[in-house]
């Protein structure tokens, strides 16, 4: 006689049954439902591929998920699987007020519930735009559910006027010179229609790129999905061997937590490093950290920078595009490159090393896109760690997206109190503001009702911009897109929001920044920070909601920005 221990594991509709105090009622409802829909019970008989669709009509990033997804089912089916496709919150920058980064753990929390409790035993995760990658891995991971990350891909960049065109690094480029008066109305009018010209993420080594490269690196598919371009025909091909590959991850299951070591997590910055990638990163690396009880320590982000070089040529630090990086040899190339620095045991889905993903350096790779070590785009990598009395917790700094000249600064700060008081000030013809003063902007931070936008690429004051300034430092508690550049620093940590010291900070006041030595003072006499921190109070809760939510739970930044209950203990 066999007893409740005896009973086989429940796997494809038998997982996750709904409680009604009878689990073979639960399970005969399910298949009745289920057979409505006009599966033979041969196909319910078979294991569940849940394919996590993020496709959206307010997300132009991912107008090709219906169509990755029907390529997804082939590979499942074929493989012997049962696809089943669910909808998740899809997350596209432009579409979401007040901005998409608010809106990140909100869909880690909706992806992890859909994964842990439907029946599925694998999934693929559709993503793409930035913040749906971290999303995705973080909710993955949290889940447990062995889960395949499938991009949508870059967009392509477009000839126009006599240079080639994409989103956005050019989008700023030439909103910058409008702003300067070296464009016409007419003229930014037809670019508008002339810079995402086809489906996919940002064509340059933005935020989603910069995480499709991690994920890749990380072993959560494969190294050439990392790049190929959305409207390419491969891209189709890796959907449906995404697929095959959940139905593999059935039999031979391999736990997304599995593949977060520290060895892994090092690889992943030393990717961001190499890349020149883009400073969300950081955020969003720590948050998936995070879920596996690991910490991005950012002092180590910082010395392993200085071992790291820029070897990839694209913008906002180079010139080219993402078409170009995976045809001068993607990521294969790239570690192949840098494979000394790298941990080369860590293991991929398939349980590949990365030393056979790498493979023998046989491959291809156009040396105008992926330089050789010997001749770098930069000799270190492209980000910076700063502390100081500004940010005792720390900050970041994308120094090859910056201005060198401005490295080593000490200058009287102007400061906005928050994207209202920025937006009624910037342009303000008698704004008192030099181009050698130190733009700030504090409450718009993780915590702040802002949400951490991507605003700390502060517009250059049009009257200076008018004058042929085109850079200045730049300080802030939020974030930039990865398409930016400028000399920004981001991320300052604690947030105003908090009361941090940037809270403190006011007009007149004095900053230094020291890329050399690694910090950023606020130069206020001691008493003085005492009298105004006295005189502080913080803004008051949301009412209900998200935003309370997000209000009493969220981290700082070097922590993720994730949601503090959401997180495991340490390891």
């Amino acid at each position: 006689m066999t007893g409740p221990a005896d009973k086989p594991k429940a796997f494809g509709l038998g997982r996750n049954a709904s409680n009604y105090g009878d689990p073979d009622f639960a399970l005969y409802l399910r298949r009745s439902f289920a057979k409505s829909m006009g599966y033979s019970q041969a196909m319910l008989d078979k294991p569940v591929v849940g394919i996590a669709d993020t496709g959206s009509d307010y997300n132009n990033c991912h107008r090709t998920a219906p169509e990755l997804i029907e390529a997804v089912k082939r590979g499942v089916l074929a493989a012997g699987g049962l696809p089943l496709a669910f909808p998740t919150i899809s997350i596209c920058e432009p579409s979401l007020s007040p901005c998409s980064m608010h809106y990140r753990n909100l869909m880690a929390l909706d992806t992890e519930a859909m994964l842990a409790n439907q029946p599925m035993d694998a999934a693929v995760l559709v993503g793409g735009c930035d913040k749906t990658v971290p999303a995705q891995l973080m909710a993955a991971i949290s889940a447990g559910t062995p889960s395949v990350m499938l991009v949508v891909g870059p967009m392509l960049a477009q000839s126009f006027a006599g240079e080639r065109l994409s989103a956005c690094t050019d989008c700023r480029r030439y909103w910058a010179r409008y702003r300067a008066g070296d464009v016409s109305s007419e003229r930014i009018a037809t670019l508008e229609g002339k810079l995402a010209t086809t489906a996919g993420t940002c064509g340059v080594m933005g935020t989603a790129s910069t995480m499709a490269c991690i994920a890749s690196t990380l072993g959560f598919m494969p190294l050439d999905a990392a790049s190929a371009p959305a409207v390419h025909a491969d891209r189709l091909r890796m959907a449906e061997e995404a697929g095959a590959q959940a139905v593999r991850l059935i039999h031979k299951p391999v736990s997304p937590l599995s593949l977060m070591t520290q060895g892994n997590l090092d690889n992943a910055v030393r990717v961001l490093l190499a890349l020149g990638g883009s400073t969300n990163a950081v955020v969003h690396l720590a948050a998936i950290a995070g879920r596996a009880g690991l910490s991005l320590d950012l002092r180590r982000l910082d010395t392993l920078s200085e071992t790291t070089p820029v070897l990839v040529d694209l913008k906002p630090t180079g010139e080219g595009y993402m078409e170009d990086f995976h045809a001068a040899g993607g990521m294969q190339a790239l570690l192949w490159e840098i494979r000394d620095l790298l941990d080369l045991e860590t293991l991929d889905l398939d349980g590949v090393t990365l030393r056979d993903r790498i493979g023998d350096g046989s491959h291809f790779v156009d040396r105008k896109i992926i330089r050789a070590r010997d001749k770098p785009v930069s000799p270190v990598g492209g980000l910076v760690t700063l502390y100081g009395s500004l940010a005792p917790d720390g900050a970041i700094l994308k120094r090859s997206a910056a201005t060198e000249s401005l490295f080593e600064t000490e200058a009287r700060c102007l400061v906005f109190d928050g994207l209202a008081d920025l937006s009624n000030r910037i342009d303000d013809p008698e704004l008192d503001v030099l181009a050698t003063d130190i733009l700030v902007l504090k409450n718009a931070g993780p915590r702040s009702p802002a949400g951490m936008p991507e605003a700390g690429y502060l517009p250059i004051p049009k009257k200076l911009a008018r004058a042929g300034v085109k850079d200045m430092v730049r300080i802030s508690d939020c974030r930039m897109s990865g398409t930016a550049f400028g000399t920004i620093v981001l991320h300052v940590a604690p947030e105003a929001s908090v009361g941090g010291p940037l809270a403190l900070a006011q007009t007149g006041d004095r900053i230094r920044l020291s890329v050399k030595d690694r910090r950023i003072e606020l130069l206020v006499e001691e008493a003085e920070m005492t009298r105004r921190r006295a005189a502080w109070s913080p803004a008051p809760a949301p009412a209900r909601g998200w935003d309370r939510l997000v209000h009493e739970q969220v981290t700082q930044a070097p922590q993720g920005a994730d949601l503090a209950f959401m997180l495991p203990p340490a390891r």
